[in-house]
């Protein structure tokens, strides 16, 4: 079997999968959709990061294609419906490079507040500016947290360590960790915060959520920072009030157009600004995340490979194998319909086959099954699995 891993993924990523018979393939940048069309024939494994796009027509590329990795937390990169209907597991690490961001993000605040880019610009051009104007502390200042996530709840906690007051603003009802305060909506938030940092997901709804109103919303002389999705931003109005001093500073980390590959020429009508740090896109990119990245998807890759288990996949039903095994496991997609797994359940009595272990789960219009049973299923039971007019796929291992 053969693995495509896409946009520098970590090593330890493509060790897990060699070191379980895999062929890898390992490329240094994204690629079109062309070209993985032309690259996906015999690839059982695809990973990717946020750069790649997987669209139906690169999902009816992947004849072979039995899972995506993305290697990051975001999976609007993927069309998960699509790969649901083709039977295609899509994986991604939604907990692993939550630290890293919040770090960043807390680094930005503090750089921000104290206007060290621009004193740092002048040093570097030869220009002493020894002045406190502008510049100030952290502490009991407010942040206002959009998105109240995973990375939300951690960037809570680590910044009340510091000194600042944390409000936040979430459309799903969240539990606030230590003294952060919920606020009823976003305006609430605006009015409030010297600091305003987003952390929402990339479904469109979320597209242009912050524009010019909401920039004019915000207290004068407060901070923005995105470090979520580039889509939710209005770059030109961000630009605007940056220039007319309504905002004293600005980080980004993501983009609405990204380069595809490193070294490429980055354009943002935010270039240039004083008190605006610009990064491209390594919120999550520390060696400690990145390699955390590498093995959690790689693992649940193997996983779903060599036992079926689709524990943490975003687009099919859950279910992780039963323990201990039998001694011949079977894992069956099919249409959520009544009677399915009676009727498997009756062709396993028929063959004799003892169940030792049985999980099943739905999502949606589909389900799917693992099966463990004491004695190997004969071949023709399996075939008129396999006929069914529910059967997505039907996958077998001797265990």
């Amino acid at each position: 079997m053969k693995a495509l891993l896409l946009e520098n993924i970590h090593p330890v990523a493509a060790d897990a999968l060699r070191s379980a018979g895999f062929e890898v393939d390992v490329r240094s940048k994204s690629l079109t959709e062309q070209e993985l069309v032309e690259q996906l024939p015999g690839v059982t494994l695809l990973g990717i990061r946020s750069n790649t796009t997987i669209t139906p027509r690169v999902l009816d590329a992947g004849k072979d294609l039995l899972a995506v990795g993305c290697f990051c937390i975001g999976t609007n990169q993927v069309e998960l419906v699509e790969a649901a209907n083709r039977g295609i597991a899509v994986f991604n690490a939604p907990f692993s490079n939550t630290r890293s961001v919040v770090e960043l993000v807390l680094g930005e605040i503090i750089a921000l507040a104290r206007r060290l880019t621009e004193k740092t610009q002048r040093m570097h051009e030869g220009i002493w500016d020894k002045s406190a104007k502008g510049s100030h502390e952290v502490r009991r200042r407010t942040l206002g947290i959009v998105g109240y996530g995973n990375i939300g709840t951690q960037l809570s906690n680590v910044a009340e360590a510091v000194g600042l007051r944390v409000i936040f603003f979430d459309t799903a009802d969240r539990l606030a960790h230590g003294n952060a305060r919920r606020v009823g909506s976003l305006n609430d938030l605006l009015a409030q915060s010297d600091v305003v940092s987003l952390h929402v997901d990339g479904r469109p709804g979320n597209a242009g959520l912050f524009g010019p109103e909401q920039f004019a919303a915000m207290k004068p002389r407060s901070i923005f920072i995105n470090a979520s999705r580039g889509m939710v931003v209005d770059e030109a109005a961000l630009r605007e009030h940056i220039l007319s001093g309504h905002l004293a500073g600005a980080a980004i980390d993501v983009f609405p157009a990204e380069p595809k590959a490193q070294g490429d020429e980055f354009n943002s009508p935010l270039r240039g600004l004083d008190n605006v740090i610009l990064t491209p896109h390594v919120g999550g990119s520390t060696q400690e995340a990145q390699e955390e990245i590498g093995h959690f998807v790689s693992t649940k890759f193997l996983s779903f490979v060599s036992g079926g288990s689709t524990a943490l996949s975003v687009n099919l039903p859950e279910v992780a194998p039963q323990q201990p095994p039998g001694r011949f496991r079977m894992g069956y997609l099919h249409t959520n319909a009544p009677g399915v797994l009676a009727g498997i359940n009756l062709l396993l009595a028929e063959a004799k086959a003892n169940v030792v272990g049985q999980a099943l789960s739905t999502r949606g219009e589909q389900g799917y099954v693992l099966i463990d049973t004491d004695v190997v299923l004969p071949e023709a039971t399996l075939a008129a699995l396999r006929q069914s007019p529910h059967t997505i796929w039907l996958r077998s291992w001797q265990l």
